[in-house]
C-alpha cells in the first residue's frame, strides 16, 4: 500500500523552527550587547557592515534594527570622512580595461 503524504497535522508558522533556508531573522548585534551608540572610531567592527566594493549594506544582509542600521551609516561615512576607512576597496577592477561611457560592447 502506498504512503499518504501530507495527512498528517500541519506545521504552524509558530511552531516551525530556524533552519536552512527559514525565514527567520537575525537579532541586531547592537541590541544583544546592548550598545546605545555605534562609535565610529571602532574601525573592525565597521568593516563588517561593508561589502568588498565599499558599500554600506543593508538591514537585510547585516541584520541590524532600523535605529542602528541609521548610526553605522552615520559612522561609516564620518569614518570615511576622517580616513579611518575608504571610500573604495582597492583591487578587483584592475585587469579589466576602462570603457567610456560611448564605448559599448555588441
Amino acid at each position: 500500500m502506498a504512503k499518504a503524504r501530507g495527512r498528517g497535522k500541519p506545521v504552524r508558522r509558530r511552531d516551525k523552527k530556524g533552519g536552512p533556508g527559514s525565514n527567520r531573522r537575525k537579532p541586531c548585534q547592537h541590541c544583544r550587547d546592548k550598545v546605545e551608540q555605534v562609535d565610529y572610531k571602532d574601525v573592525a567592527s565597521l568593516k563588517k557592515f561593508i561589502s568588498e566594493k565599499g558599500k554600506i549594506r543593508s538591514r537585510r544582509i547585516t541584520g541590524s534594527c532600523r535605529r542602528h542600521q541609521v548610526q553605522i551609516a552615520r559612522a561609516v561615512k564620518r569614518a570615511r570622512e576622517l580616513a579611518l576607512l575608504p571610500y573604495v576597496n582597492e583591487g578587483g577592477r584592475e585587469d579589466s580595461p576602462r570603457r567610456e561611457r560611448g564605448d559599448r560592447e555588441r
